[in-house]
């Protein structure tokens, strides 16, 4: 019980040790970020890539039942031997807590992408409106390049595994400009549980223990290359969700297969777009009719989508996730995916 109790109690300094290093951004990113992470990322993905179904589901629903049980074991404990009972939770607590910031958790403290790559984080209305046009351009001409209709949406040729195959190659061609964005071994998988992380809203995730890249399996096929690749931005080390979308919107671009470089081109146009209608909805109104009609439609088909699976928990859990990300260093929560169009103006204004 004494082993237990100090385990337990870990916790507190476990909690002061994440605080007081999170102050040091230039720490965590050459001693834990491009250090300690570097091994224990790839080992896991050497050890669990190869495998054709995600290790990480099946050990979170192994461990899912075993919480339940234990709490159903142990009800009867909770008032008659509450310290004991509150030591075991805290223990297990403490334990995951250790493990999650030692295998993951502590690229949320990294340098900002932005600074690592050169580029800005600020920009004006203007900047965004020349780089919204730059992609339209390029995403109009992605789409020619696949489809002779420009009033036809896009349909993958590819089947899922092929898609998830695929991804690495984009992450090649990105090491030759930037070394740190090197992405080997691969390890991504769709996701047992597919249909409940569709109903809950997200169309992947990492696992922490495992360093796999789940995917939900349901997504319409265009948006996998974008997904795919957002997921494995995560797993080379790049914990902030609007930092995956422009890794992840920019390892598409780069990759040769043109169905690659569509998905990538219209992600990042579609950032664009959203962030232009909030600023000035009258000129976003004028740019979207130089959109082909098939681009539009592919975003019509995800709408869709999301919306055929929309239910009254989805809030619920993107309320838990977004209280999750504010307490990880994102002070936008949820809405800091949206701040991708900071690096994707900066960037394509001097890379399109």
């Amino acid at each position: 019980m004494k082993k237990k109790t100090i385990i337990a109690l870990s916790i507190i300094p476990q909690y002061l040790i994440v605080k007081l290093l999170s102050n040091y951004p230039d720490f965590i990113e050459t001693y834990y970020s491009n250090g300690l992470y570097q091994f224990t990322s790839k080992a896991m993905r050497y050890v669990f890539g190869w495998l054709p179904f995600s290790v990480g589901d099946i050990l979170y629903t192994i461990a899912g039942i075993y919480i339940l049980r234990w709490f159903i074991i142990n009800r009867n404990r909770i008032t008659k031997d509450t310290k004991a009972w509150l030591i075991d939770v805290f223990a297990a607590a403490s334990l995951v807590y250790f493990a999650f910031y030692l295998f993951w958790g502590m690229n949320y403290y990294r340098l900002p992408l932005h600074k690592t790559l050169g580029i800005d984080n600020e920009y004006t209305t203007e900047e965004l409106v020349t780089t919204t046009k730059k992609l339209i351009h390029k995403s109009n001409e992605a789409h020619g390049s696949i489809s002779e209709n420009d009033s036809l949406k896009i349909v993958m040729p590819y089947r899922k595994k092929e898609l998830l195959n695929k991804t690495a190659n984009g992450y090649d061609a990105l090491a030759k400009i930037y070394p740190h964005l090197e992405y080997a071994p691969s390890s991504i998988k769709l996701s047992i549980y597919s249909l409940p992380l569709t109903y809950m809203g997200f169309s992947g995730y990492l696992n922490p223990f495992t360093n796999e890249a789940q995917i939900d399996g349901l997504i319409p096929l265009y948006k996998y290359p974008t997904t795919i690749s957002h997921e494995a931005a995560h797993q080379i080390g790049y914990a902030a969700e609007n930092e995956s979308n422009f890794i992840g919107g920019l390892a598409a671009i780069n990759n040769e297969d043109i169905y690659f470089k569509y998905s990538g081109y219209i992600f990042a146009l579609r950032h664009c777009l959203n962030e232009l209608f909030r600023r000035d909805e009258g000129c976003y109104e004028e740019l979207v009719e130089t959109v082909n009609k098939g681009i539009l439609k592919n975003y019509q088909e995800s709408y869709d989508f999301w919306m055929s699976y929309q239910n009254p928990l989805e809030p619920i859990f993107k309320s838990t996730f977004n209280i999750f990300l504010k307490a990880n260093n994102q002070e936008k929560g949820i809405e800091s995916y949206n701040y991708a169009v900071a690096l994707f103006v900066n960037y394509f204004n001097d890379n399109l």
